[in-house]
C-alpha cells in the first residue's frame, strides 16, 4: 500500500520548458499528430487503386478524424489528374433514354455553349433562308408547276361534263353538278317535268361526272401529296447545306470523340427533318389543343439543349467531395419532375447529377451513420460500387409511385474512391450483418483517442493551439496558459502519460478562454483565463450534479464521512450528463447470517443490475470460497446493498468495496466512514484498474469539503490507477497540506487494514487465520455458522 503524495496527483509541465512565451511565436501544426497507423491505411487505400479497397475510417468522435481525412485526401488529389466533364443529351431514336457523353475536363462546359451558340444562329439565319428570293421563287416555280397540273385535271372533268350536259359548280362543301338543257342549268320546275325514264339518265350521267369527279380529286390530293414532298425535300435540302455549313467546325473540334460526331450528325438530321417546326413556319391545325408555331418551335429547341451533369473547367487535380446530408437524390443524382397540366412532365435537361458522379475520377467522403439513415442508400452505395457504374433514375418508380413514364439516362461508368467516416462500432456491426462490407470496404483506418504524452507531442500540442488562435482570430495563448491546455489534455485521457486527441473538445477550451481573456481585457491568454474556461463549463453543465449534493448535504442521501460503522462503507460512482461527468459517493451495506451459501444483490433480485455487476457478485463469491472454504463449507448467505440507488447499476469498480464490506460485516469489526473506495477485483483478491478515478476522488473530496475536512479522510484507489490521477489544484493543495488521502493499494487485505487499522492477517499452516485480525475474526464467525447448521441438521 502507499499513501500518495502530491506530486502523485497529476503531472504538470514546466512551461520554461515549452521554450517560448506566446504561441504566436510557433509556427502553426502543420503535421497529424499521433495517428500514424491510421495515416498510413488511409495512405495505403488512395494509392492502392483495385476494386474493393474503399476506406473506413474509424475512431472516438472528436478526434478530428474528419477535418484530419478531408486535408490529408485534398493534399493526395492534388497531385492526380482532372476527371472529364459528363454531358446528357437528347437521343433522337427513344427519347425516353437520354445519351451521356464524357469529354475532357472544361470541354463539357464549351461544348454546352458551342451548342447553344450553334442553335441561335440557326434559329436566326434559317428563318432568313425560307424568306429570301431564291427559296420564295423555287416555291412560286414548284407551286405553279403543280397548280397547271391541278387544272389541267379540272379542265379534264369539266370537259367530261359538258359531253354529258352536266354543269360542275365550286362550293364550300365541294362540287355541286347540275344538269342542263340546251346549255341552261335546270330548275327544279323542269326536272319535275322530265319523265322517269329521262330523270334515270341525268342521274346515270351524274353518277359517271361524279365518279371521274372522284377520280380527279384523288389525282389533284396525290399531287399536292408530290408537291409537299418536293417542297420539304427542298426545305431538308435546304436547311441541311445551312446546318452542315455551320456544325463543319463542330465536328471537325470533336473528331476524337465518335459518339459525339455521330450525335452531331444526328443533330443535323433531326433539324432538316423538322426544318418548319424550327424556323416556326405555321402549321395551323383544325385542332385547337393543338400547339401553336411558337410553341413548337421552343420544344423543338429544347431537344439540342447540352444538360452540363458535371463541370470540372476549374477543378484543380482530383476533385475531394464531402457529403454531409447523403441523401439518396444527392448521392445519385436526381431526375427532376414539373407539375403540367394536373400532370408531371420530365425531359433529359432535368437531371441533375449527385455526389457520386461529381467525385468521379476522386474522391467522395461520407459519414457512415447518415449513410445508414438514409432509406435505400446503403444498398444502392454498394450496388454501384461493385458494378463500378451509375445509374441515375427515379427510386419512386420501384414502388410503383411514379405517374409518368421515367427517363433512364445510359449508365456512367464509376472511377473513384469512398472513404467512410464513423465509429468502431460501425465497423463491428457491418461486418457482423453485411457480407458485402468487407468486399467493398476493404481497408480500415482506425484513429487513436490519446497520444504519447512527452516533449515533442506537448511542443505539437502548442502548435496546434497557434494554429486555432490564427485561424479564429483569436489572441494567443501565454506559455503558462498551453501548459493549463496540456494538463486538461492529459486529465481528457484520464492518463498522466498521455494526451488526448480529443481536438473538438480541445478546439472548444481554446476557443471559450480567448472569451474570458477578451472578457478580462488581456492581450494574451493567461492560465487563469483556462482555468476560468474550465471551471465555466463545468458550471453550465452542472446543474444535475448541484442538485445531487443539495440532497446529500441536506441528508436527504444519508453519506457519512465521520466515524466507524460494521458492515457499511462508502462507494463510488461516476454519473455522465452530457459532456460533464461527475463523482458521487454511495452508502454500501452488508449483512451476514446462517443459511444457504451465496450472495443476495439487492439490485439483481429487483433486476436493478447489469451483467457486468452481476459478474463481479460472482468474483466475490470465488474469492470468499478460495480465502475462508478451503477446510469447511460455507453456510452463510450475505445480502448487499447500495442504499437509496433507485436507477440501475452495472460495471464491477464496486465489487473491491463490496469485500470490504463483507468482511466488517462478518468479522464485526468496523470501517471508517471517512474513506470511500473504488477498485474492481479477481477471485485471488488483486485490485484491478477502474475508470473514473479522477472524477471519484473529486466527488468525495467536494462531500468532505462540504461536510469538513478532518484529515483522516481519504479515498483508496487500485495502484494500478496511480497513472491515472490528473486530479484539480484544489484537491493537490488539500493533500498537500495533510487534509486530505489518498491511499493505492495492490490487494484487499491492503485495503482491509487502511479501511480498519486492523491488521488483515495471514493464514497460517493450519489453514487459519490469527485471532484478532479481520480476517481471522470473519473466518471465526464463518465456523460458527458451519458449526451451529451442523447442530441444526443433527436435531431434524
Amino acid at each position: 500500500m502507499t499513501k500518495l503524495t502530491a506530486k502523485d496527483l497529476c503531472r504538470t509541465t514546466n512551461d520554461e520548458a515549452l521554450q517560448f512565451r506566446s504561441t504566436g511565436e510557433l509556427a502553426s501544426l502543420n503535421k497529424v499528430i499521433g495517428q500514424e497507423r491510421a495515416v498510413r491505411a488511409l495512405q495505403f487505400g488512395l494509392e492502392l487503386l483495385a476494386p474493393g479497397y474503399n476506406v473506413f475510417v474509424g475512431g472516438v468522435p472528436g478526434t478530428g478524424k474528419s477535418a484530419i481525412v478531408k486535408s490529408l485526401v485534398e493534399k493526395f488529389a492534388a497531385n492526380k489528374p482532372v476527371p472529364p466533364d459528363w454531358i446528357v443529351v437528347f437521343n433522337f431514336r427513344d427519347e425516353y433514354r437520354p445519351r451521356v457523353f464524357k469529354l475532357p475536363a472544361g470541354q463539357g462546359n464549351k461544348f454546352a455553349k458551342q451548342m447553344k451558340r450553334l442553335i441561335t444562329s440557326l434559329s436566326i439565319d434559317l428563318p432568313k433562308v425560307f424568306t429570301g428570293d431564291i427559296y420564295t421563287k423555287r416555291i412560286k416555280d414548284i407551286t405553279a408547276e403543280f397548280d397547271t397540273g391541278r387544272e389541267e385535271i379540272i379542265a379534264a372533268v369539266n370537259a367530261q361534263a359538258s359531253e354529258q350536259d352536266i354543269q360542275l359548280n365550286m362550293t364550300q362543301a365541294g362540287f355541286q353538278t347540275i344538269p342542263l338543257k340546251d346549255g341552261k342549268p335546270m330548275d327544279e320546275a323542269d326536272i319535275s317535268a322530265l319523265s322517269e325514264e329521262e330523270l334515270a339518265i341525268i342521274n346515270e350521267k351524274i353518277n359517271l361526272i361524279q365518279e371521274h369527279l372522284r377520280e380527279a380529286l384523288r389525282d389533284m390530293a396525290e399531287l399536292e401529296e408530290e408537291r409537299s414532298d418536293i417542297v420539304e425535300s427542298l426545305q431538308e435540302k435546304i436547311a441541311l447545306e445551312s446546318v452542315e455549313h455551320r456544325i463543319g467546325r463542330l465536328l471537325e473540334n470533336y473528331s476524337d470523340h465518335p459518339c459525339l460526331i455521330k450525335y452531331l450528325e444526328a443533330v443535323r438530321d433531326d433539324i432538316a427533318e423538322h426544318v418548319q417546326e424550327f424556323v416556326g413556319m405555321d402549321n395551323a391545325s383544325e385542332n385547337e389543343e393543338a400547339p401553336s408555331p411558337l410553341q413548337s418551335q421552343q420544344a423543338l429547341m429544347q431537344r439540342y439543349k447540352v444538360n452540363l451533369l458535371v463541370d470540372n473547367c476549374r477543378q484543380k487535380g482530383a476533385p475531394v467531395i464531402v457529403d454531409t446530408n447523403p441523401s439518396y437524390y444527392n448521392l445519385f443524382g436526381r431526375i427532376g419532375k414539373e407539375a403540367v397540366m394536373g400532370g408531371w412532365y420530365s425531359d433529359y435537361t432535368m437531371i441533375s447529377s449527385g455526389a457520386m458522379l461529381q467525385a468521379n475520377g476522386g474522391f467522395l467522403i461520407l459519414d457512415i451513420q447518415n449513410v445508414l439513415q438514409g432509406a435505400n442508400v446503403w444498398e444502392y452505395l454498394k450496388r454501384t460500387l461493385k458494378n463500378k457504374s451509375l445509374q441515375i433514375e427515379d427510386v419512386n418508380e420501384q414502388y410503383g409511385l411514379n405517374a409518368t413514364t421515367s427517363l433512364q439516362p445510359e449508365p456512367i461508368p464509376l472511377d473513384l474512391n469512398v472513404i467512410l467516416l464513423g465509429r468502431s462500432d460501425h465497423f463491428h456491426y457491418l461486418q457482423e450483418v453485411d457480407d458485402a462490407f468487407n468486399k467493398t470496404f476493404k481497408v480500415r483506418a482506425d484513429f487513436d483517442y490519446e497520444v504519447n504524452r512527452n516533449a515533442e507531442n506537448e511542443h505539437l500540442l502548442c502548435q496546434f493551439i497557434a494554429k486555432v488562435c490564427r485561424e479564429s482570430k483569436s489572441p494567443h495563448f501565454t506559455s503558462q496558459a498551453a501548459t493549463q491546455v496540456i494538463v486538461y489534455s492529459s486529465r481528457l485521457a484520464g492518463d498522466k502519460s498521455k494526451l488526448s486527441l480529443q481536438f473538438g473538445t480541445l478546439v472548444g477550451l481554446i476557443t471559450e478562454s480567448a472569451y474570458w481573456a477578451k472578457k478580462q481585457k488581456h492581450r494574451q491568454v493567461q492560465g487563469e483565463d483556462v482555468r476560468k474556461a474550465i471551471s465555466e463549463k463545468r458550471f453550465r453543465g452542472s446543474l444535475y450534479e448541484e442538485k445531487v449534493w443539495e440532497n446529500i448535504e441536506s441528508e436527504s442521501l444519508m453519506i457519512d464521512v465521520k466515524g466507524e460503522r460494521v458492515g457499511q462503507i462508502n462507494g463510488l460512482a461516476v454519473y455522465s450528463m452530457g459532456d460533464n461527468s461527475f463523482g458521487k459517493p454511495s452508502r454500501i451495506t452488508a449483512t451476514t447470517y446462517m443459511g444457504e451459501p451465496g450472495i443476495i444483490s439487492v439490485e439483481r433480485e429487483a433486476k436493478l443490475s447489469g451483467k457486468t455487476y452481476d459478474k463481479g457478485n460472482l468474483i466475490i463469491n470465488g474469492f470468499f470460497g478460495q480465502t475462508f472454504a478451503q477446510n469447511f463449507p460455507l453456510s452463510v448467505t450475505i445480502t448487499l446493498t447500495f442504499e437509496q440507488s433507485y436507477g440501475g447499476i452495472d460495471g464491477d469498480s464496486a465489487s473491491s468495496t463490496e469485500i470490504y464490506v463483507i468482511l466488517s460485516a462478518l468479522s464485526g469489526i468496523p470501517i471508517q466512514q471517512g474513506i470511500a473506495v473504488t477498485g474492481s477485483v479477481n477471485q485471488w483478491g488483486e485490485i484491478q484498474a477502474i475508470g473514473g478515478v479522477n472524477e471519484k476522488i473529486e466527488g468525495f473530496f467536494h462531500l468532505c469539503e462540504l461536510r469538513g475536512l478532518t484529515g483522516d479522510q481519504g479515498v483508496l484507489i487500485p495502484e494500478a490507477n496511480v497513472d491515472h490521477l490528473m486530479l484539480m489544484p484544489d484537491l493537490q493543495a488539500a493533500v498537500k497540506a495533510g487534509k486530505f488521502n489518498i491511499w493505492s493499494v495492490q490487494t484487499i487485505s491492503e485495503g482491509i487494514e487502511i479501511l480498519t487499522g486492523v491488521k488483515a492477517g495471514t493464514l497460517n499452516r493450519h489453514g487459519n487465520f490469527p485471532a484478532r485480525t479481520v480476517f481471522g475474526e470473519a473466518q471465526s464467525q464463518l465456523k460458527k455458522y458451519f458449526s451451529k447448521g451442523q447442530e441444526l441438521k443433527k436435531t431434524q
